[in-house]
């Protein structure tokens, strides 16, 4: 039987919507713009003259103050007022990962906000490992506590509990997640600034040896698993997050002994597991697309397994390719897998793809699906379709990105934008006075430019409801993997493939 070409085989996938939901082609560099832009509304701590969100102000200028420490800074997670530091380092890793794949790629003007969205937060990761070889912090605020409370940040009178670890006490994951985040971030920062690359560099290689001295998840420690647990408790375990942390440090030092690291603990740490899912507690994807690099390019044999890990997660993504796909779309075209905030699964899914396909590409390689081949433009072709999903080309008509085009989410599950801004309402709104602006219908007074909501149900309906947050509430996390895939496209927006 003859085998199928690239676009053939990308046409049999349940992704083309009728005509009556096609939208016009899409200004990729708007949505790159604002992408970025949200940043600024989540960022904590003493805020910059140059912020272009002015509706925000200063909040949490007193965190680490139990510790007489100064861990201001950083960035909210999401639409509560806590910084946790596990999905903070993911969402910098896959922010300076879309830069130093895409970087050359964006106008200078947004790769100059990109950098300093990056800089913003590793330079709160930086104070968070300050005190290794001892000690890291990996939280900051009561989560049980704020989660009682609708109030603003600068309002914040809740408790600013903070959480560390201290040796021998086990913390690989954010360690681990931390150190891959600094070591990319060097990278991304190594033409611009070198002196600051240095010490990224330096620092992740503390996070590192932290996350290997003491192995084990940082929620199974008593002291801290109440404050963050169920909320982004260790799912799913620390080993890949050891990988990762290596294999980052390898790209970003080239150093054999990171090589050696990945070679000798790949299979004692689980490295062909749970390859279908990445996502802020599950990196086994995208660890087997970042060392495929290094195989396609280097020829190091003993890492060939993880290239066929990596073509078997692209495989699963096409339906009439794999017999055990894990993977399911909506009628619409949009990946989607159950639980929680269902954009973060198609942003972090539509990077590895755009991230892969140019490995692909310069080595000229394919992918083995059975008895079909994908090429690298079927994958662009994919990661293409989820983008203008999330920018307007579903069964609703909807933007999921809030300021882009004339539909977009209006009511979305964040404090500050649903409160008056302080620079509005200049009077304290306390804990439970917030409660009438999160049970109005009204629309937020204050627009999150940018803001990538968790998305629509597996049958493609959203309802634009505050209240629904596993619908509406963004990420930072969602955001910094479309980071990269509208940089691509806004360089190539009539030729995908």
């Amino acid at each position: 039987m003859s085998r199928p070409n690239p676009v053939t085989l990308f046409l049999t996938l349940p992704l083309l919507l009728s005509p009556s939901t096609a939208a016009a082609a899409h200004d990729y560099a708007d949505a790159l713009s604002k992408s970025i832009c949200f940043f600024e509304g989540q960022r904590s701590g003493f805020l910059p003259n140059d912020q272009r969100l002015s509706w925000r102000g200063n909040s949490g200028l007193s965190d680490g103050w139990t510790y007489n420490y100064d861990l201001t800074g950083g960035y909210y997670d999401a639409g509560d007022n806590i910084k946790f530091n596990f999905p903070m380092a993911f969402s910098i890793t896959l922010l300076g990962w879309s830069i130093v794949e895409f970087g050359d790629a964006m106008p200078p003007a947004e790769l100059r906000n990109a950098l300093v969205a990056l800089r913003w937060g590793c330079d709160y990761l930086l104070k968070s490992v300050s005190q290794l070889p001892n000690r890291i912090f990996v939280q900051v605020g009561d989560p049980n506590i704020d989660h009682n409370c609708w109030e603003r940040p600068e309002d914040m009178d809740t408790a600013r509990t903070v959480y560390a670890v201290d040796a021998p006490n086990p913390a690989s994951d954010v360690a681990g997640e931390t150190a891959a985040a600094l070591a990319v971030s060097s990278m991304a920062f190594k033409s611009s600034d070198p002196g600051y690359a240095d010490t990224l560099l330096k620092n992740a290689v503390k996070a590192f040896e932290f996350a290997d001295n003491y192995r084990g998840a940082y929620s199974d420690n008593a002291g801290i698993r109440e404050g963050v647990c169920p909320f982004y408790c260790d799912f799913d375990g620390y080993q890949d997050e050891l990988l990762w942390g290596a294999a980052w440090l390898r790209r970003a030092t080239k150093e054999d002994s990171y090589l050696n690291y990945i070679q000798n603990n790949g299979k004692i740490l689980g490295a062909d597991e749970n390859i279908n899912e990445f996502g802020w507690d599950n990196k086994h994807a995208g660890l087997n697309v970042l060392v495929s690099k290094e195989f396609l390019e280097g020829g190091i044999e003993t890492l060939q397994s993880y290239k066929s890990s990596a073509d078997s997660f692209m495989c699963t993504l096409i339906p009439s390719t794999s017999s055990s796909t894990h993977i399911e779309y909506t009628p619409g075209g949009l990946i989607y897998r159950p639980g929680g905030s269902n954009l973060q699964h198609a942003a972090s899914i539509a990077l590895l793809l755009l991230v892969y396909s140019k490995v692909l590409s310069s080595t000229s390689q394919s992918i083995a699906c059975g008895s079909d081949m994908l090429g690298p433009d079927t994958l662009r072709q994919l990661a293409k379709r989820q983008v203008d999903y999330v920018l307007g080309d579903n069964p609703n008509g909807m933007s999921y990105m809030v300021g882009y085009g004339d539909n977009y989410p209006r009511r979305i599950h964040h404090r500050g934008s649903s409160l008056p801004s302080i620079k509005d309402h200049p009077q304290f709104i306390a804990c439970k006075e917030g409660s009438v602006y999160f049970n109005t219908t009204d629309p937020n007074p204050n627009l999150l430019v940018g803001a990538i909501v968790g998305g629509p149900e597996e049958d493609d309906k959203y309802e634009d409801d505050r209240a629904d947050f596993r619908k509406s509430e963004p990420t930072t996390y969602i955001n910094a993997a479309f980071v990269g895939a509208f940089s691509y496209f806004a360089a190539n927006p009539g030729n995908p493939g």
